[in-house]
């Protein structure tokens, strides 16, 4: 009988996608276009993007602590209302309220054309969970230093 043992390689390249989730609790998130190169769409349709956000937020709300959007990506800290730990939700609604009114013309691969998917958002996004007021003011500098980072402007906004 054959075994599979798991070795230290296949640990480390196997993705764990679990959230850690605290109803009322503060994240931190990183979300990507899917095609980052040389892409502008988020600032192109900002409007688009507030408009999504705003949707959101009428019918679950929460507190922006931080944001910033650049062109193909966007960072930002939110809390949510106490017992609600639905921040997956959030972000789909957003993706795809988003998607659903910018103009058409992305480049789409094979596997998003046989879904009937737009192909512009990076199908997950990465969050975690700020556990003290130290790594809320680490999260906080890092959405104001990442414009900076990125060689979009000097100094991060006051």
């Amino acid at each position: 009988m054959y075994r599979h043992i798991e070795t230290e390689l296949e640990k480390r390249t196997i993705p764990d996608y679990r959230r850690y989730r605290v109803p009322g609790g503060c994240y931190f998130f990183t979300v990507n276009l899917l095609e980052r190169r040389g892409n502008d769409l988020l600032i192109r349709h900002i409007d688009v993007l507030r408009d999504a956000v705003r949707l959101v937020h009428r019918s679950r709300p929460f507190t922006i602590e931080a944001w910033v959007v650049l062109p193909d990506h966007l960072h930002c800290v939110w809390t949510l209302p106490p017992d609600d730990d639905d921040f997956a939700t959030r972000w789909r609604v957003i993706k795809t309220a988003f998607a659903r009114n910018v103009p058409l013309g992305e480049r789409r691969c094979d596997a998003r054309l046989r879904k009937a998917e737009r192909g512009l958002w990076q199908r997950r996004f990465w969050e975690h969970a700020i556990r003290s007021d130290d790594d809320f003011a680490a999260h906080v500098d890092y959405v104001h230093f990442n414009p900076v980072k990125h060689g979009y402007v000097r100094e991060p906004a006051a």
